[in-house]
């Protein structure tokens, strides 16, 4: 594995007992559904992943957030209610990829935003006491995060995950490389007339091989020319940790400063698989040997840290390829503590194939403990496509 290290910095929605499955919890409600399509408003609009900023002068006025990819990124209320839409930015140019908002978090006042068409950091104000509620203030001159030229952005290995925190007396944002295995840690750093730019800190590469234990090697099958990258994160500023989620291998724990650990691997980890051209899917290819975790089914996918007392708490995980749900403590070494999918009511859908989570631990109107937000990747009943929204538990 070729490493450099990221950064050196020194600054319950479900309570079980250890690895036992939980009841399914239901939505308390659901944002509208989004449809992938040309014809709709927004359009083109495919849900991916949530944010919640906390308003704590005035809990109330909480919103929450959403990427919608080429349909740009929705703001709602704490009932679910759509209060405004920022469409992605049109391509630069004849031929060019338009903008593609993937993932988005929140620091502090600002929302920051993974737009992977463009492969930039787009950079939001956020006050719910103006209209619009969100103002851009990204630095107009921001270079692409990973591509040497506009010629490359096209190519789409671009800015795809993302998360923020701050961490002592910076303000960190890790993105993760589309179609690749880099992680790059960036710093905001504010620039006159109020506009927020980048600052490249460092990079970690993780592997896509992987010894096994009988003496070969494997390497996660893909479409020709892709290797396995890495979505969901989650960076915990109290232990100077990024969580990642290698979709087809498993989530690793990357100190600050340190060497990854892969904590838990999907259980397709390890057998053997080819790509299948005329299916354009991957199809086995032999039989599992069994080096598989047990808790996740690939991809594995959104991450989020419900913070505790004194550096406790959970961090969360979506099993999107059985749309469940695995909870780990967030201190010692990360055991299972509880499993949950998300069933549905009268009025809310159930939650399928979850790309993005959000969670806040601070009590909301509505939401005593704290709100967990969920990407819910097919929306019941279908609306002319592709259908998806958010949906809204209580902790």
């Amino acid at each position: 594995m070729r490493l450099t290290p990221l950064l050196l910095l020194v600054p319950l929605l479900v309570t079980a007992t250890p690895a036992q499955a939980a009841q399914a919890p239901r939505p308390v409600l659901q944002t509208r559904a989004f449809v992938d399509d040309p014809a709709a408003t927004p359009a083109n609009a495919d849900a991916d992943d949530p944010a919640i900023w906390v308003d704590r002068a005035d809990p109330a006025r909480s919103l929450v957030l959403g990427t919608l990819k080429e349909g740009g990124l929705a703001v709602f209320d704490l009932r679910g209610r759509e209060v405004a839409t920022l469409p992605a930015p049109p391509p630069p140019a004849p031929g060019a990829a338009p903008g593609r908002f993937n993932n988005v978090d929140v620091l502090g006042d600002l929302a920051v935003v993974s737009d992977r068409g463009r492969d930039r950091i787009r950079v939001y104000r956020v006050d719910p006491r103006r209209q619009p509620v969100l103002t851009e203030v990204t630095d107009p001159a921001a270079p692409p995060v990973f591509s040497a030229d506009e010629s490359e952005v096209d190519e789409q290995r671009t800015a795809y995950g993302l998360s923020a925190a701050k961490l002592g007396d910076r303000r960190v944002i890790a993105v993760s490389r589309r179609h690749e295995t880099r992680v790059a840690l960036l710093e905001l750093v504010d620039l006159p007339g109020g506009r927020v730019g980048t600052k490249a800190l460092s990079t970690v590469d993780l592997p896509d091989r992987f010894p096994l234990p009988d003496g070969t090697s494997w390497t996660p099958c893909a479409e020709p020319g892709e290797r396995p990258q890495v979505e969901g994160m989650a960076l915990d500023a109290a232990h100077g940790v990024l969580y990642a989620a290698q979709e087809d291998v498993g989530i690793w724990r990357i100190p600050l400063g340190g060497e990854p650990v892969l904590m838990d691997k999907v259980r397709s980890f390890g057998a053997p698989a080819r790509y299948d051209e005329e299916t354009e899917e991957c199809v086995p290819d032999g039989p599992d040997p069994g080096f598989g975790g047990t808790r996740l089914t690939a991809d594995a996918e959104g991450l989020t840290i419900a913070e505790g007392p004194h550096g406790t708490g959970q961090l969360y995980a979506s099993s999107q390829g059985d749309s469940r749900f695995v909870v780990y403590d967030r201190t010692g070494g990360n055991r299972v503590l509880s499993e949950f999918s998300v069933g549905r009511t009268s009025r809310t859908d159930s939650v399928e194939h979850s790309d993005g989570a959000a969670v806040t631990t601070t009590p909301l109107p509505g939401f005593p403990r704290g709100l967990l937000v969920l990407h819910d990747g097919e929306r019941r009943p279908e609306q002319g496509g592709p259908t998806t929204g958010f949906v809204y538990l209580r902790r």
